[in-house]
Formats: structure tokens, C-alpha cells, sequence
């Protein structure tokens, strides 16, 4: 059984450094990128099981490289997740309506991050 996928994309290496620390601890297979550009190279390894996407980054936000994902190939399959410090009235609602499977803030939270990635995983991604 091999590791479930996430790749993390955030332009803030702290974020990016606590996300990968903590979920390689939990067992899975984490690839980080910190713009756009990188998300798309990462990708070209074959798509992630799930995607945490930084809404505000410089260049292209997340939502619209989350657009950009879907069209790639396994975009429609692998869960793409807002990750955000975004915890306004309707934030959440607004990345859903923009096709985002799921919403997480930041700052992370340790003790519950891992559990919170793993149940946003497709079902048939072994936890």
C-alpha cells in the first residue's frame, strides 16, 4: 500500500515547512511548491491525491490555479483544498462555489492537521 499523495502549495516557507514536517510524520507523501510554476512541474510526477492550495499568492492565486489543475490530467480526480488564512464571513463559501473540495485555515493547527487532510483524501485513497 503506498502513501497517499499531497502536494502543498504556498508561498510562505514557514507554511509550507510546518505542513510537510507534520504530515511526512503522519505517513504521507508530501511534495511542496511555492507558486504556481512549481505546483505545475510537481504535477508532471504524476497527480497528487490532494492538493492544499494557498489562496493569496503572488502571480496567480490559488483559485485560479485550481482551475488551471482540473484540466490537467487526474485533475478531476485528486481533491484540491483551500489553504488559507482566509477565515472571513463567506470565505469558505466562496472557495467552495469555485470548485475547491475543501477548506482548511491557518494558521495549522498540529494536533488535528493530519486527521484533517486524511478525511479530505478520496475515498479511495488509503488513509
Amino acid at each position: 500500500m503506498s502513501a497517499a499523495r499531497v502536494l502543498v502549495v504556498d508561498d510562505n516557507p514557514l507554511n509550507l515547512e510546518i505542513a510537510q514536517v507534520l504530515l511526512v510524520d503522519a505517513g504521507f507523501a508530501v511534495h511542496t511548491a511555492t507558486s504556481a510554476a512549481a505546483a505545475r512541474l510537481a504535477w508532471q510526477d504524476g497527480p497528487p491525491d490532494l492538493v492544499l492550495l494557498d489562496i493569496q499568492m503572488p502571480e496567480v492565486d490559488g483559485l485560479s490555479l485550481a482551475r488551471e489543475l482540473r484540466r490537467l490530467p487526474g485533475g478531476a480526480r485528486a481533491r484540491l483544498v483551500a489553504f488559507t488564512a482566509y477565515a472571513m464571513k463567506g470565505d469558505r463559501e466562496r472557495c467552495l462555489a469555485a470548485g475547491l473540495d475543501g477548506y482548511l485555515t491557518k494558521p495549522i493547527e498540529a494536533a488535528y492537521f493530519a486527521d484533517q487532510v486524511r478525511a479530505l483524501l478520496p475515498p479511495d485513497v488509503p488513509a
